[in-house]
């Protein structure tokens, strides 16, 4: 009986074979007997264009060079690294499996002929399973940039028939593949639209279409003019009031006293003055990304101006909340901080950055901040909760930070509660037990790093002159403070539904 149905089962497989090998027979000459208007010219280049892939790299910087915040960026990457799991999958397992012989070239034109003949196995279509793992990468990352990419890739998995080096069936399978290998990098690595909605406490707050009754201040030494002309043409009822440094306390107090809503444009220490002056009065506060890493803005979920133009449109806003230290810097009463505290290393390595990048630049003034701080053999003495310790830093983050490879990474829940505090201990290299306390991860126990979710933290016993930082900014620390948490206390306008 088994003979039989192993019989019947080879008979059914052969018959589906003969089918489909018919029909893949046919829709090759199909296409080679129809005449498309130009595309003699544009299928076979764009089709060589795609060889190992070098058109959607050249497409993934196209992305990253023309598109604005990083969610190009994201998507670009989530592009590259679906075709290199379809393309790894292609050439290790599909074309080993089925050891299929190329189309004969007969009756394809000359014309449309490629000049230097793939000399691998038929199936599946490698340029079909890149150009679908990146167009649906892309895609699963940003729309706007998934309907630009979707033809070009279309077009090349087309051209892998018209040029007659794949039946049909080669190209639907290799696409298949592409796009089980974008779903699957997502599987790994969701998507921002997958993570929780940062800032979750709903809040309320005045709806301002077009931006009537709201004051925009700008720092004008963000690097935002781009961004302060987008917002101008955004929200043509806004005012719009441009300053510098020295003159930002002042114009937040007055922007927060005659406007329903405080807008800020600049970076994340400017971002950090106006959300005390919000809270202080009571009015929520619109953030316009405009420095150069824009943290709580990419972690709120608001990449663009767009972004919080919608939430001002529809009044959407969410309560977040608000690290602080007590006493604040400079005889204050308190001070906030919306991303991150630290003492150590990290308020030195700002320190030394920020007196050489006028001169060389930021980048170079980074590396050699980095490199005069981590030759050091002196680590920071203090007492913590009541144990006195020596160590390289101290870092407390307004909400717990998410492991992203080696480092912190982003923060999924803005209204917590809680202190993500972390520490690297004193001793010898101060360079090696930084890295090593990276790669032991943010939750670890290990002889360089600790790591805990509290409430609160006192921290006593801080030499004259101990400098801290908190948002990017440096002052002097007190010698005596405890650090915790101001609970949803500030409202920040921020759409519900992120695009």
């Amino acid at each position: 009986m088994s003979e039989v149905y192993a019989q019947e089962s080879t008979q059914l497989r052969e018959r589906v074979a003969a089918l489909l090998t018919g029909w893949d027979r046919q829709v090759l000459h199909g296409v080679a007997a129809r005449r498309w208007p130009g595309a003699d010219r544009v299928l076979p280049r764009l089709s060589r264009s795609a060889n190992h892939g070098l058109l959607w790299f050249g497409a993934a910087a196209g992305m990253v060079a023309l598109g604005r915040g990083p969610r190009s960026r994201r998507a670009a990457l989530r592009g590259v690294a679906s075709l290199a799991l379809a393309s790894a999958t292609i050439n290790t397992v599909g074309k080993r499996s089925v050891r299929r012989a190329r189309p004969v070239l007969d009756a394809v034109p000359l014309i449309r002929q490629l000049k230097r003949q793939p000399f691998t196995t038929s199936f599946p279509s490698g340029h079909a399973a890149s150009a679908a793992a990146f167009a649906t990468g892309v895609a699963l990352e940003s729309r706007r940039w998934g309907a630009v990419v979707a033809p070009v890739a279309a077009a090349v998995a087309l051209s892998r028939v018209y040029t007659g080096v794949h039946y049909p069936s080669d190209v639907l399978a290799g696409a298949a593949l592409g796009v089980g290998a974008a779903f699957a990098v997502r599987g790994v690595v969701p998507t921002r639209s997958q993570l929780p909605a940062p800032g979750r406490p709903q809040a309320q707050a005045p709806a301002l279409p077009r931006g009537e009754g709201l004051v925009v201040v700008v720092n004008e030494r963000a690097g935002s003019a781009d961004s302060a002309a987008l917002v101008r043409d955004a929200l043509p009822l806004a005012e719009i009031v441009q300053c510098t440094p020295e003159e930002l306390s002042a114009e937040l107090e007055k922007a927060a006293n005659r406007g329903r809503a405080l807008g800020i444009l600049g970076g994340d220490g400017t971002i950090n003055r106006a959300a005390t002056v919000a809270v202080a009065h009571g009015v929520p506060l619109a953030v316009f990304p405009g420095g150069t890493l824009n943290h709580f803005a990419y972690d709120l979920g608001i990449e663009s101006v767009d972004d919080t133009c919608r939430a001002l449109a529809g009044g959407e806003a969410v309560r977040v909340d608000l690290g602080r230290f007590t006493p604040g810097p400079d005889g204050e009463e308190a001070g906030y901080f919306l991303n991150t505290f630290s003492l150590g290393v990290y308020p030195e390595l700002v320190r030394i950055r920020e007196r050489w990048s006028p001169r060389i630049g930021g980048w170079p003034a980074g590396v050699l901040a980095a490199a005069r701080v981590l030759r050091g053999e002196h680590p920071l003495e203090a007492e913590v909760q009541g144990r006195r310790r020596p160590m390289w830093l101290l870092f407390a983050g307004n909400g717990i930070y998410q492991r992203m490879g080696p480092t912190p990474g982003h923060r999924l829940d803005l209204a917590d509660g809680l202190l993500d505090v972390r520490v690297v201990h004193g001793g010898r290299l101060p360079g090696l037990r930084l890295l090593a306390a990276a790669l032991a991860g943010p939750l670890s126990r290990s002889p360089v790093h600790a790591a805990h979710k509290l409430r609160h933290l006192r921290i006593s016993g801080l030499a004259p002159g101990t400098p801290l930082a908190y948002d990017g900014e440096v002052s002097e620390a007190p010698p005596e403070f405890v650090v915790d948490k101001a609970v949803e206390t500030l409202t920040v306008y921020r759409p519900q539904a992120l695009l």
